[in-house]
């Protein structure tokens, strides 16, 4: 995958969709899609160009179960189309012009069902964009709401992403109900249902700007452009630290300053 213009040491990726094929049918792009890796987790907005509405919110862990050939597997923490239990893994292949393309199977939500489909998604890295730090540098975190313990039976969670690489911010939140039983071995499982997610989308230039603002709590999302108290210090630095926005605490996923 191409590097143009970010840093070769950087942990982080960031991408945008080129074309989705469900197969055998033929490619199309109907979205406006931004996917950001910090580390080990990611959050991945697809708005629809048409409607101007979420095609699909996802944010969790990027997991790489192999390198040759790449396949990565992603957990969703936070996800639009409520398809919390299907696995999610794909194999990457670099194409001759440096694009990555990705193979797998996912349900598809367009047909009735969501039958589990093959697909071919061809992704495109993007230089980070410059923020507020100036050219050739900037913060990228990932924190998650701090949910707290669940006890056993039914218990609503608010599940926030938010998420920076330099001069691009994403915040995604879903209310989710989640149900904690045993399992037949014993053990706990924890089973989750999903309602619809909200998302703020901010990018710099000279200041930052809204991109996107949607979903029933959109504007209640806390905004970069209003400032994150802390920011870039102190525990927001240490991965499993916890720090506050809002009056709300979040745990540091990820982390990196360049």
């Amino acid at each position: 995958m191409s590097n143009t213009g970010n840093p070769a040491h950087s942990s982080c990726r960031f991408s945008t969709r080129i074309s989705l094929r469900w197969l055998p049918e033929p490619a199309h792009e109907t979205t406006d899609t931004i996917v950001m890796s910090v580390k080990d987790w990611y959050l991945d907005l697809r708005m629809d160009k048409q409607t101007g509405e979420i095609d699909w919110a996802i944010a969790g862990q990027r997991l790489i179960e192999s390198q040759e050939p790449l396949r990565v597997s992603f957990t969703h923490e936070l996800d639009s189309h409520d398809a919390f239990e299907s696995a999610d893994c794909g194999t990457f292949v670099t194409l001759p012009n440096g694009d990555d393309l990705e193979t797998g199977s996912m349900p598809r939500p367009d047909l009735p069902g969501a039958p589990e489909t093959d697909y071919e998604e061809v992704w495109r890295e993007l230089p980070f964009k410059e923020g507020p730090e100036g050219p050739g540098k900037g913060l990228s975190w990932v924190l998650e709401s701090d949910d707290g313990e669940l006890g056993e039976g039914e218990v609503t969670v608010v599940k926030t992403f938010l998420g920076r690489i330099w001069g691009t911010y994403l915040a995604l939140q879903q209310t989710q109900t989640h149900i904690r039983e045993r399992g037949p071995s014993g053990d706990w499982v924890v089973r989750k249902k999903g309602a619809d997610v909200s998302a703020r989308r901010e990018e710099w230039s000279s200041a930052w700007e809204d991109r996107y603002v949607v979903g029933p709590a959109g504007t209640a999302l806390p905004s970069i452009g209003n400032g994150l108290e802390g920011e870039g210090q102190n525990a927001w630095r240490v991965v499993g630290e916890k720090v506050t926005i809002q009056g709300r605490r979040y745990i540091v996923r990820a982390f990196e300053e360049i």
